[in-house]
């Protein structure tokens, strides 16, 4: 616990800085800062169809990570998401959500929980694949926090994952380029709407 405390402190004052360095850009109009890279992946959408980096090259996209069986935050950020598919009325914008719990989250899983909130497969893809494919995207690539809790640190059965709640942004190339804190205490749900659609319109331009 100790050490799951220390890397969410770490995580907590890494993305108060980004998210700094992106309101100012925003703010000013500047070209939006660099984060890295994208490394290469291959996942398995809701549809049970293999997705990797290379399908979109030359989108702009939006992710996230989640779990269906999360009691916690995620039935919230995949209504963001939602939302932001309604809002984003070009359709060459993708979204991203990204399983933690890849063991339980099937494509078949993934595909009833899509549907919930009327994802179209052509636009939000929902992904699997390998545990150690999904960590290594989502810490190393995505920058985001993910920490499997212990069976004897769990409150209730599924009380699996410690893991950020940030949506991501991601240029035509590959390029991580905004991070958006999306729930929590303090955050204007609308307010942060805003910022990610801002954001993609400005990577759409680039």
């Amino acid at each position: 616990m100790l050490w799951s405390g220390l890397l969410l402190v770490i995580s907590t004052l890494f993305l108060a800085f980004l998210l700094a360095q992106l309101r100012l850009r925003l703010f000013l109009g500047k070209p939006l800062p660099v984060y890295g890279t994208i490394a290469g992946f291959t996942l398995t959408n809701q549809l049970g169809q293999p997705v990797t980096l290379a399908d979109l090259r030359g989108h702009v996209w939006v992710a996230d990570i989640i779990f269906t069986r999360c009691a916690g935050p995620c039935l919230k950020m995949s209504r963001q998401m939602k939302d932001l598919q309604q809002k984003l009325p070009d359709p060459n914008v993708r979204l991203v959500s990204l399983t933690t719990d890849s063991d339980y989250d099937t494509p078949a899983v993934l595909k009833n929980y899509a549907e919930r909130f009327n994802a179209d497969p052509k636009r939000w893809l929902l992904l699997t694949g390998p545990k150690n494919e999904i960590s290594n995207l989502a810490t190393n690539s995505f920058k985001l926090s993910v920490t499997e809790k212990k069976p004897e640190e769990r409150e209730t059965p599924v009380d699996l994952f410690i893991h950020s709640t940030l949506f991501i942004v991601v240029d035509k190339a590959g390029v991580l380029r905004g991070v958006f804190e999306s729930v929590g205490e303090g955050i204007d749900s609308e307010h942060a709407r805003n910022q990610i659609l801002a954001a993609v319109r400005r990577l759409e331009r680039e």
